[in-house]
C-alpha cells in the first residue's frame, strides 16, 4: 500500500462527502462510521478509496490535519501528496466542513485503531447478480421503475453508455466504468450509505433498499462489461435539426390557422368610408 494511502482516503470520504452534521463532542469512531467506512477501511484493504493503516504516522499531523479539513484546498495549492492521491484514484476529495474538534477526534481514532490493530472493512467480493435483477437495476437507473422508498433516479444526474437507457444528467460524474473504478464493494458501500453530500441529502430520509441496492450493482457491473458494444449519444446535433424541424412544421401550422385573417388594418374599410363621404 503505498503512502499516498491517507489522502485517497480522505479523498473518498469527500468525494461523496456528507455534510457536516456532527458536533465536535461525537467520537472520532462515530465520525469515521457515518463519513469514511463506506470507503475506506482501517485496515490495509483498498475499497473505494485506500486503507488508512497506521495512516497517523505515515503521514505528518499537520499535514493530515489539513488534509482532512480542507482536501479541496491542499490539493488546489499544488502539494505533491494530494495530487499524486488524485492521479492515482481519480477522485477528488470534497470539502465536508469538518471542523478543528471533528479532524482532531478522527486523527486520535485511527490512531488508536493502528495501535490495537483494530479493523472495519467491506466484504472484498459481492454475489453476481441475476439477469433479472440487472434489468430491474436497468429499470430504477432510468426511472421506468419508481423506487421503493421515493429517491430520485440515478439518471436525474448520473449518464451512463448503454443504448438500453435513456439519456441522463449531467450534474454528477458518468458512470460508464464506475465498476472498474471503484469494484463491487465500493460500488454498494456508496449506494447503500451515501458519502457524497448531494447524494446524502438526496437519500437520507429516501434510503435505497438491499434489493434495490443489489440490482442497481448488477447493472452498472453490466454496463461497465459492455460498455465498448454501445455507442455514447451525442444530442447536440440531433437537438438543434429537431429544434429547427418543430419551428419549422409550427409556422406552417400557423399560416394554415391564419389563412383567413384580415390582411389590412381592423379600422381601414371605415376610414376608407368617411374619407369618401366628405
Amino acid at each position: 500500500m503505498r503512502p499516498l494511502s491517507l489522502g485517497i482516503g480522505l479523498v473518498l470520504l469527500s468525494v461523496f462527502g456528507m455534510p457536516n452534521t456532527l458536533s465536535a463532542e461525537v467520537s472520532g469512531e462515530a465520525i469515521f462510521q457515518q463519513r469514511c467506512s463506506a470507503c475506506h477501511s482501517t485496515g490495509s484493504d483498498r475499497l473505494v478509496g485506500p486503507g488508512l493503516a497506521d495512516v497517523t504516522s505515515r503521514r505528518d499531523p499537520a499535514w493530515l490535519k489539513r488534509f482532512i479539513m480542507a482536501p479541496d484546498q491542499v490539493l488546489a495549492s499544488g502539494d505533491s501528496i494530494a495530487t499524486a492521491l488524485f492521479q492515482e484514484y481519480g477522485v477528488a476529495m470534497p470539502n465536508l466542513g469538518t471542523t478543528d474538534a471533528e479532524a482532531d477526534a478522527l486523527i486520535a481514532f485511527l490512531g488508536a485503531a493502528a495501535a490495537t490493530g483494530g479493523e472495519r472493512t467491506q466484504p472484498k467480493t459481492i454475489a453476481v447478480a441475476t439477469a433479472e435483477q440487472i434489468l430491474l437495476g436497468q429499470d430504477l437507473f432510468q426511472g421506468t421503475k419508481r423506487l421503493t422508498n421515493g429517491g430520485p433516479t440515478c439518471n436525474s444526474c448520473h449518464e451512463v453508455t448503454n443504448d438500453a437507457v435513456i439519456g441522463g444528467g449531467v450534474l454528477a460524474r458518468e458512470l460508464t466504468t464506475v465498476f472498474s473504478r471503484l469494484g463491487g464493494p465500493g460500488v454498494r458501500a456508496i449506494l447503500g450509505s451515501p458519502p457524497f453530500p448531494v447524494m446524502q441529502r438526496a437519500y437520507q430520509a429516501r434510503p435505497l433498499t438491499d434489493p434495490e441496492v443489489a440490482a442497481l450493482v448488477g447493472f452498472l457491473q453490466q454496463a461497465d462489461a459492455d460498455h465498448a458494444l454501445h455507442q455514447p449519444r451525442d444530442y447536440g446535433v440531433k437537438l438543434f435539426g429537431s429544434g429547427v424541424i418543430g419551428a419549422l412544421l409550427l409556422l406552417a401550422l400557423y399560416s394554415l390557422l391564419w389563412r383567413g385573417r384580415s390582411r389590412g388594418a381592423v379600422h381601414q374599410a371605415i376610414y376608407d368610408r368617411q374619407i369618401s363621404s366628405t
